[in-house]
């Protein structure tokens, strides 16, 4: 009976091993155009993350001073109702009114202030007229014509300060009150 199937076995491999050739060949191709396919996803999406760090490098390029602002008035208003504490400068402790500007400008800003209102006040920075405030300038305030307290303004006539123990400690106060007005020493801008 083998010799019977002999002559067919070469005809059985041959016919194997063309199903085979054709079966494989198509799949080659097939993934050649797979990889042509993936290299030009690839290289698409390289060329946008090449755009994007471009304009990214182009905004970075650019001043960003107003969400520096805003975002020292934004988290000055998150902490209305922080308690007052004489030499306290953190939110764990309390602020007193130096205390209270110099975290903001320091945790929101990066700016390093002086720590006590007698040091702020003399920074190198430009006075401003009362008529010309603008929000983010610091304003000054003197019993019998020392300095003794210090805000931020805030716009509309009003400023943000840690007022004192009976006062509430972080509260928004209008600067034409006749408390504030009559005290009202000078102001500077440290953001320009």
């Amino acid at each position: 009976m083998l010799k019977r199937f002999a002559p067919l076995v070469p005809i059985t491999l041959a016919l194997l091993l063309t199903a085979c050739a054709t079966t494989q060949a198509p799949q080659q191709s097939y993934d050649s155009a797979q990889h042509a396919l993936s290299f030009e996803r690839e290289t698409a999406a390289v060329a946008k993350a090449e755009e994007s760090a471009a304009e990214q490098q182009l905004l970075d390029d650019k001043p960003y001073e107003l969400p520096t602002l805003s975002a020292i008035l934004e988290r000055g208003f998150e902490l209305i109702g922080t308690p007052y504490r004489y030499g306290g400068s953190s939110t764990r402790t309390g602020f007193d009114c130096s205390g209270f500007i110099g975290y903001l400008f320091r945790e929101e800003a990066g700016i390093q202030l002086p720590r006590s209102t007698r040091e702020m006040i003399k920074l190198d920075a430009p006075k401003v007229a009362r008529h010309d405030l603008q929000p983010g300038d610091l304003i000054f305030f003197a019993n019998r014509g020392r300095v003794d307290h210090a805000g931020i303004y805030i716009g509309d006539g009003e400023f943000i300060h840690s007022a004192s123990k009976r006062s509430g400690g972080v509260r928004v106060d209008k600067l034409s009150s006749r408390y504030w007005n009559s005290r009202y020493l000078m102001a500077k801008r440290v953001l320009d």
